[in-house]
């Protein structure tokens, strides 16, 4: 089991707290694996770091989508928040 550790755009942040976005679209070029970790670090448009609570919460890869209808090379993860002693 790996921590990724991922810049998430911060117009996204909210709906990744609230459990109303559960997914990720991404370049696999990190190997994810279902099981993974996730540790988001919010930025702004041009690339700065932010605040915002979801840097406090870990998430958990549930499930692995690639090659339906995704560009090569990309996955859908499928994400929940992990709470303490449910990893």
């Amino acid at each position: 089991m790996k921590i990724h550790k991922l810049k998430l755009n911060i117009k996204f942040c909210d709906e990744v707290l609230s459990g109303a976005k559960t997914f990720e679209i991404r370049k696999n070029d990190r190997d994810f694996k279902m099981g993974d970790l996730i540790e988001f670090k919010p930025v702004d448009n041009d690339g700065e770091v932010g605040y915002h609570k979801v840097q406090n919460r870990t998430y958990k890869i549930t499930y692995i989508l690639d090659n339906w209808g995704l560009k090569e090379g990309y996955v859908a993860l499928a994400i929940r928040d992990v709470k303490e002693n449910d990893v």
